[in-house]
């Protein structure tokens, strides 16, 4: 029996239709995307003592959703405690010590920025709202919530401060520390932090003082961009210093200020090895009583950052009983020098001279005062001379040497004691005639 194609092409209708009505019935959202939600206590006392000091906050989602999370005072004002956070479907908890999104009060002079504050005590509503991430429908459910006994006091710094305001992380001695102060109102844990444009943050440490970290009172911060650590320092750029203070129920202020880091960088250098010949060319291996050592050598700076020198001048001449000091230039921290040693030396490279000389260095000015570098990839030729006029008869001849002087920082192995040479000392010859 054939059955008319019209009768075969309603039936088809009719199956597609039911098909798709299934699949509608099926997949359609069906009842509150907010199922469940509820407190686990109705009072909280927020003063981390232990006790009450915390309600748990659980609800439940039939399916996909944004979910916010507020408190309602009896004023009307609302405050957030999460917002629009995406959540698939499930149970969920989460703990609430009474501390939301920040908000200062009328009439409040706060120096920071509140982040998160404890609410004050009194009477609130909690108000869980989940928006459907299909259809957008928007369930809540609500119930009430008493603070009481709360901390309320914000741990706020006070005498917030910081120098320099241009770092100079390199070790020549000058702004080499970035020092940050700040007085802690209330016990505290205090965090403070360089961070660039692009979030990277490198911590500051505390200082180790007689006051221990989160004690209330004065604290202080210091570094040296880890340079003395052996560490790259950050980049030239300006940045922002950021001070978290958080207490014990969760209250957090942030202090913020700019600085530039600039001339940042591990000072490296050394003494250049030649391929022929010596390293350190001194004049001659045999010196007469009262007559000039010269030397020559070359200095390059192979670091990223420029290091600072001090005189004398390469060219100076020395007495042998005579040591840098008594040129007018004293040891200096941070200042890079190349110093000649000697076996019979009382000090540690008594001779000592600049990294060049004026009109080959770059002056750069900090806090009104002059000071004069070797840029990163110069090379400069230094030289001098002392006059040898002591015969140390058990050390004749004697080894004289050339080093790399970071002063009050150390010599690098590789810039000690460079290419020694055996010098000796002769007697004029009409001292001997006159000897009997």
């Amino acid at each position: 029996m054939r059955i008319p194609r019209a009768l075969t092409i309603v039936f088809g209708v009719l199956v597609l239709a039911g098909l798709l009505a299934a699949g509608y019935l099926l997949s359609r959202p069906r009842g509150p995307v907010l199922v469940e939600a509820g407190l686990s206590l109705d009072a909280i006392t927020p003063n981390a003592d232990g006790d009450a000091d915390v309600t748990q906050v659980s609800y439940r989602l039939r399916r996909r959703a944004d979910v916010t999370i507020t408190f309602e005072a009896a004023n009307g004002e609302t405050h957030v405690f999460r917002q629009s956070q995406p959540r698939v479907r499930g149970e969920y908890g989460v703990l609430f010590g009474g501390v939301v999104d920040g908000f200062i009060l009328p009439g409040e002079e706060i120096e920071g920025t509140v982040e998160r504050r404890l609410l004050p005590d009194g009477e609130y509503r909690w108000i869980i709202r989940a928006t459907d991430a299909l259809t957008g429908r928007v369930d809540e459910r609500s119930g009430p919530l008493t603070i009481a006994g709360g901390d309320p006091d914000l741990p706020d710094l006070s005498d917030f401060s910081i120098a320099p305001e241009v770092f100079t992380p390199n070790q020549d001695g000058i702004d080499d520390l970035i020092i940050i102060n700040a007085y802690l109102p209330k016990e505290a844990t205090l965090t403070v932090y360089l961070v660039d444009d692009e979030g990277v943050r490198y911590y500051i440490p505390e200082s180790q003082e007689e006051r221990l970290p989160g004690e209330p009172g004065r604290h202080t911060f210091a570094w040296d961009g880890g340079v003395d650590m052996g560490r790259n320092p950050p980049p030239d750029g300006t940045y922002s210093i950021i001070a978290e203070a958080q207490d014990a129920v969760g209250q957090r202020v942030v202090h913020e200020a700019r600085v530039e880091v600039a001339f940042s960088g591990l000072p490296l250098a050394e003494i250049v090895g030649q391929p022929v010949g010596d390293t350190v060319n001194f004049s001659a291996e045999t010196v007469l009583q009262g007559d000039m050592l010269s030397f020559s050598l070359t200095v390059e700076n192979y670091g990223d950052s420029p290091i600072r020198t001090s005189g004398p001048e390469p060219g100076y001449q020395y007495e042998q009983g005579e040591t840098f000091a008594a040129t007018g230039f004293y040891e200096e921290s941070g200042a890079w020098r190349v110093g000649i040693h000697c076996d019979t030396c009382q000090v540690d490279y008594p001779w000592r001279w600049a990294l060049g000389a004026r009109d080959e260095l770059t002056a750069i000015e900090t806090g009104g005062q002059t000071y004069y570098y070797l840029m990163p990839g110069q090379r400069a030729v230094v030289s001098g001379s002392i006059r040898l006029t002591e015969i140390v008869e058990a050390r004749n001849p004697q080894q004289f040497w050339a080093g790399l002087i970071h002063e009050d920082v150390g010599i690098a192995p590789r810039n000690q004691m460079v290419d020694p040479h055996w010098i000796e000392i002769l007697p004029q010859p009409d001292a001997e005639a006159s000897v009997p």
